[in-house]
């Protein structure tokens, strides 16, 4: 938006829909339901149509409400496009439109604007998954080495219900949290010393809105802090870890240091779990199918923001994979199919050494850089 010059000189468009884009895992992911367009495309093709006051309220505001029109149906609806530096994103009833639609990875959005309406259309003819994909080159990038990199012991003070807030070292949040934001997100910081962010708890999924307030050398979260105190009825002494995550702060009070106590504890170790069907133990046609919102909660949650992103990119991804029951390490891959992943390269030889037959079940785990996996007996 900062030095972008507009024309009233409107040029002729030459396709009726000058914007397409073949959606990708981001765009179809309902609980972060928003579409991500291009700078240029958006100004070249939307922005110069819109009256000077919508272009006014974009610049100064960071987003403006406009009407989206679904040419396929008819249906109208408010939305919202959302200036993010280098891209926009048009948020407010995506998550609807996603699942309104059914759309999926590979299917081709159009949009254009006319009348002072956004218009989009997802042709139905298209088939999924016979989108061609370049030849894949598989690279590993490093895992995070600390998924909770803010840690901090919980002192008295940060449990008292009566003066909610909790403090955190300016270094640490800095490193860790601001460093994702863009740059106005963080001026506004600067300036009115506190910004609005969601926090999600990862025990719970509960998600909370708090405000993150600057006070020189360290940075207070506050807002509904006493509200997380009382539900977790946390005390003194125990940790919270904390991380930043696709726009969000996400923190985790484990009840349990490690993951053997945590066992011993009652507690289930194992967030993802599958009783295997025929075409998980097929030998001939060897992979296992994972449901996708598990895996990205429990697995790709602890992935680098790199190996995510490769992941999306080329469609999959190489693992190591580790039997809880014998030790044994396998180089496997881990491919994206949209709605849901499979695990192949070993699987086979896996099916044949454990013996794996059809209602038995599987369980799942991220631990230390392997996707661990157990199979009762």
């Amino acid at each position: 938006m900062r030095g972008t010059t507009y024309y009233d000189a409107v040029p002729q468009m030459q396709d009726q829909w000058p914007i397409k884009k073949a959606l990708t895992l981001s765009d179809v992911d309902i609980t972060h339901p928003f579409l991500t367009l291009s700078r240029q495309q958006v100004e070249t093709h939307i922005l110069v149509y819109m009256s000077p006051e919508q272009r006014e309220i974009l610049q100064t505001e960071g987003q403006v409400g406009i009407s989206a029109q679904d040419d396929d149906t008819g249906e109208l609806c408010v939305m919202k496009l959302k200036w993010r530096g280098s891209y926009y994103n048009l948020i407010g009833k995506w998550g609807k439109v996603v699942r309104g639609k059914g759309l999926d990875v590979g299917q081709e959005i159009n949009l254009c604007w006319y009348n002072g309406c956004l218009h989009f259309s997802v042709p139905q003819q298209q088939m999924i998954g016979v989108v061609p994909q370049p030849p894949i080159q598989m690279r590993v990038l490093p895992m995070e080495q600390d998924h909770w990199p803010i840690k901090k012991m919980l002192t008295s003070s940060d449990v008292d219900p009566n003066h909610p807030f909790l403090p955190l070292p300016r270094k640490s949040v800095e490193d860790h949290i601001l460093v994702h934001w863009l740059p106005q997100e963080e001026e506004k910081l600067r300036k009115e010393e506190q910004v609005s962010i969601n926090a999600r708890d990862y025990e719970t999924g509960d998600v909370h809105s708090m405000k993150l307030r600057w006070r020189g050398n360290y940075y207070n979260l506050m807002g509904k802090w006493g509200n997380i105190i009382r539900q977790k009825g946390l005390g003194a002494g125990q940790e919270i870890r904390i991380r930043w995550l696709n726009n969000c702060l996400y923190f985790s009070v484990p009840e349990e240091g490690d993951l053997q106590r945590a066992a011993s504890s009652g507690h289930d170790i194992w967030p993802v779990k599958k009783v295997l069907t025929s075409s998980d133990v097929d030998t001939n046609h060897p992979f296992l199918t994972l449901p996708g919102k598990p895996m990205e909660d429990h697995i790709l949650f602890y992935w680098s923001a790199q190996a995510r992103e490769q992941l999306r990119d080329e469609r999959q991804f190489g693992i190591d994979a580790r039997d809880d029951d014998t030790g044994e390490v396998y180089v496997m891959k881990l491919k994206w199919r949209g709605s849901y992943y499979n695990l192949i390269g070993k699987w086979g030889k896996i099916i044949r050494e454990k013996r794996l037959q059809v209602g038995r079940e599987i369980k799942v785990r991220w631990e230390n850089g392997f996707l661990v996996f157990s199979v009762t007996q």
